[in-house]
Parts: structure tokens; sequence; C-alpha cells
């Protein structure tokens, strides 16, 4: 296992880049801790495969170093990176049987027999398939391969880091979840270094210790969960993070006041002047309806999608989304929103500001 550091790391598929947007990815230094579990996730084009693919050495970058622990590994190879990769499809070798594809990797590497077939055993318990190990790949469902592919990455015990790359995308949504339970066992009971690639939220927030969000080749935030949610550091995390997304809306700031579009609104700190283009943002649960208060609002929908409803509104200043508890009666006549002040985010082009109006 190791910890990787990514040292003014940058890279960009041009031979000669002449400025910050001929970069697939823009310059970073950051440092993933030995044994963490994180996930890389944004939009399709965000940057997240080069990164993986520089980091497992598929990639070499125009720029930066890559260290597994204090070793330098920028320029080799990755069969030297002692890594384990699972990739989006099933890598499988048909016509071996189960048992014989999860001992493939312990048995090239020359492991005693009798320890190979101890920890094959104990990895088809982890990924349940236990009853398959004597038969053959061939003719086996895409979920039952992408197991084996998934136990092939974790059988080893030495390796400095494991990596995914949207592994459960041919997976049957209803395998997801148990594929994803297994994952975080095997990281509580191994411990290895594991970075997974998605552009799936609730993949990445129930996978990983800190989730390491990507926009436009940029790491816009590595947080927890929670992390994300109450603080997001850019408008894109708040806007991406969440079903409905944050809510976000050009405002004015001075003070413990927000102006938007003639209305005021309370703030839950005193903010110093901020600059640039200032927005605020709240998260549709810290919204609630009123007729006597808040920003104006015309309600154009209501969903219930089960344990609550999700209200769409129009303001003045744009669209507006409400998370009401299941049961909660809208009443008659409400046509304002009211957010809770101690949870409303301010933005400077983008980057969230603290409220002593230094950027978070």
């Amino acid at each position: 296992m190791a910890r990787i550091t990514l040292d003014t790391l940058a890279h960009s598929y041009l031979p000669a880049p002449t400025g910050e947007a001929d970069y697939a990815l823009k310059e970073m230094n950051h440092v993933w801790e030995d044994g963490g579990a994180y996930a890389l996730l944004g939009p399709s084009g965000c940057g997240k495969s080069t990164l993986l693919n520089i980091i497992s050495g598929l990639l070499q970058p125009s720029h930066g170093r890559v260290l597994f622990g204090e070793e330098d590994v920028t320029h080799a190879p990755t069969a030297a990176r002692n890594i384990a990769q699972v990739f989006q499809f099933p890598v499988v070798y048909d016509t071996m049987t189960v048992r014989e594809n999860l001992a493939f990797p312990l048995r090239n590497r020359g492991m005693e027999a009798a320890y190979v077939r101890s920890r094959v055993e104990e990895i088809a318990r982890m990924i349940g398939m236990e009853e398959a190990l004597n038969r053959k790949a061939r003719g086996l469902t895409a979920d039952a391969k992408q197991k084996i592919s998934l136990g092939r990455g974790m059988v080893r015990e030495d390796v400095n880091a494991i990596l995914f790359d949207e592994p459960l995308t041919v997976i049957d949504p209803h395998m997801k979840f148990e594929l994803r339970t297994q994952l975080k066992a095997l990281h509580r009971q191994f411990a290895h270094t594991m970075i997974y690639v998605t552009h799936d939220q609730t993949e990445a927030l129930t996978f990983a210790d800190k989730v390491v969000v990507m926009y436009d080749g940029r790491v816009v935030q590595m947080g927890t969960p929670e992390e994300l949610f109450d603080r997001p550091a850019h408008t894109f995390v708040g806007y991406f993070i969440g079903s409905p997304g944050m809510n976000i809306l050009d405002a004015e700031v001075a003070g413990t006041r927000a102006r938007v579009h003639g209305s005021e609104i309370a703030l839950g700190e005193r903010y110093a002047e901020v600059g640039g283009r200032v927005q605020i943002g709240v998260r549709p649960e810290f919204c609630l309806l009123s007729r006597d208060e808040g920003l104006p609002l015309r309600v154009t929908r209501v969903e219930d999608v089960g344990r609550h409803r999700i209200v769409r509104g129009e303001t003045e200043a744009g669209s507006v989304n409400l998370t009401l508890p299941e049961g909660m009666p809208i009443e008659e006549g409400a046509d304002r929103v009211v957010f809770a002040p101690e949870r409303i985010n301010v933005y400077s082009d983008d980057w969230r500001v603290t409220p002593d109006g230094r950027a978070a």
C-alpha cells in the first residue's frame, strides 16, 4: 500500500500547449493517504480517466510528478508500480474456471499453492462466488464476470493501490448496491489504497471515505460526503451533488444580508465585501414555502418520490427546488420561499467564500 502524491501535476494531449485551456488536467497538488478509499467523481470529459491513467502509468503527464510513498514513479511503467486495476468491462479468461481466474495474479508471482488456495477461497466468499469456483467463466453473466474482475483486483495483498475505472457500469442495477457493499467491506478488511472512478454520485458517496470532485480538468473539491453536501467549495459541486442539486442564485451580499432580485435574505454569518460574480447557494432540503416572507415563488410542479416531495418553482432570479417531507401539507396561498440562513453558502466567481470574505 502507498500514499499517492500528485506534485504540480498537469497534462495536455497537445504537443505544444499555449494556455490553460489546452490542458485536459489543470495543475494540481494533492496527497492521497495510504489506505484511503477515494472516489474520482465528475461528468464525462472532466479529466478523471486521464488522471487515473496517469496514476496507473498508462499515460505520462506533461508536467509534474507522481509519487508512491517517497518513490517517484512518474516515468515508471504500469508493471513496475505494483497496482491492481479493474476496468469498466469484465476482463476474464473464459477458458479458465472462476478459481483459476482468481488465482492467476498469485500464481503469476510464484506464490505457494496453499496460500493461493486459501486466498482464493477467502476472496470468493467475499464476492459471493464460492459455489461457482469450479465453473468455467464462459457462459457466466456479465454481473458474475465483473465479480471475478473485482475479486482478481483484490486477491493480492501486496499492491500499492487498487484502481477501479467505472467497474459497475455493466452491472444490473439491483446488483450494484450489493457489490458496492462488498467493496466497502473488502476495503475495511484489507485497508488497500483504493481509487474508484465514477460519474455516479451514489456510487462515489457510498464507497469513498473522501470524494474527489472534478470539473473541467480540475479537482474542485476533495472531501467527505458530509463536507460536499454542507459546504460545496464550488458551485459545480453544489449542483452535481444532491438530487436535486443546490439552488444557486445571483445576489448582492453585504454584512448579514443578501439581496436577490430586490428581495432581502438573511444570512447566518457576516460577510465582508464580496467581489466578482456573487451568488448564494442553498440545498432544497433547507427551503420552506411561506405565505408571509421570503423570495416570491411560482410553484410549477410537485413530484412525489416516496419519502419526500420535490416542489419545483420559478422566481424572478431563476428556478428553485424545495424538498418537503412526505405528508407535509403545502399551504394554500404559499407563494414565497424561505431559506434557512445558517445553511446558505456564498460564492464569488463560482468559488465559496468564508464569512470573513476569503475564498474557502
